[in-house]
């Protein structure tokens, strides 16, 4: 399974570019820092690809994605992984930071997956990106609007690219907490947060339910991301949830 991983220098990526290489995929890893990706890909094992990319930049999206399908010889399944969440409420939201979010959470999604298509329709690939339970299962968190929003512009995208190309397997993971691996496997998310307005917020978000009290073992997400892509496109899977089960200890 020749296969794109975008934003897999760090976080989450990084974890599923490293799993799946490890279930026998052959990866091509993309990301802006070189560095980091480098050390992703030797850790990812022989045969892996570090190919730089900026999502915010569209013709280093589609430089990328050639890059990536002459190394792997063709592109069956795509994952796109980036996004940020900046912590704010929204009145303090400025049009600088919304064209940031959206050039990285939507934008650069919608970018990868058309430079992507030619290849994927060529295979009839598979292309899974990753969503957020606050955007679909919960109602939106305080604090994290600019995300939320971005992340349903992102669900109606795969929905809108599933209509114009049915003959690809477009699938949204909705994914709960995880924390990801350690080192630069670490999710870095709430990097950059203002501490004393996430101490004002998070425990609302802790009273209304929306945090679990538990975490997603990254292993697991990996292969559930893997059993998506394996399915091709002919097992329609269009929404799959990944998400914690409550903290059991958390009513003893």
């Amino acid at each position: 399974m020749r296969t794109v991983v975008v934003g897999a220098s760090s976080g989450l990526g990084r974890c599923i570019g490293i799993g799946l290489a490890r279930r026998g995929a052959h990866v091509a890893m993309l990301a802006r820092r070189r560095e980091r990706l480098d050390n992703a890909a030797c850790e990812a094992g022989p045969g892996t690809l570090a190919v730089e990319c900026d999502v915010t930049d569209e013709n280093s999206c589609r430089a990328a994605i050639e890059e990536a399908a002459r190394g792997l010889g063709g592109i069956d399944a795509l994952v796109y992984t980036p996004a940020i969440g900046p912590l704010a409420r929204l009145v303090d939201v400025d049009a600088d930071t919304w064209r940031r979010v959206f050039d990285t959470n939507v934008t650069g999604a919608a970018c990868i997956t058309a430079a992507a298509i030619p290849h994927l329709e060529a295979t009839a690939g598979t292309a899974a990106f990753l969503s957020s339970v606050s955007a679909s299962l919960t109602p939106p968190w305080p604090g994290l609007g600019a995300y939320i929003v971005s992340k349903a512009a992102l669900d109606k995208l795969v929905e809108a690219w599933r209509t114009e190309h049915p003959d690809i397997g477009f699938t949204r993971l909705v994914v709960g907490d995880c924390g990801g691996g350690e080192g630069d496997s670490r999710t870095e998310f709430a990097e950059g947060w203002d501490h004393d307005l996430a101490a004002e917020l998070v425990p609302g978000w802790l009273a209304r339910g929306y945090l679990t009290g538990s975490l997603i073992a990254v292993d697991e997400l990996v292969s559930v991301v893997d059993a998506v892509l394996r399915g091709g496109a002919s097992l329609s899977m269009p929404s799959v949830t990944v998400a914690p089960r409550p903290d059991v200890n958390e009513h003893s």
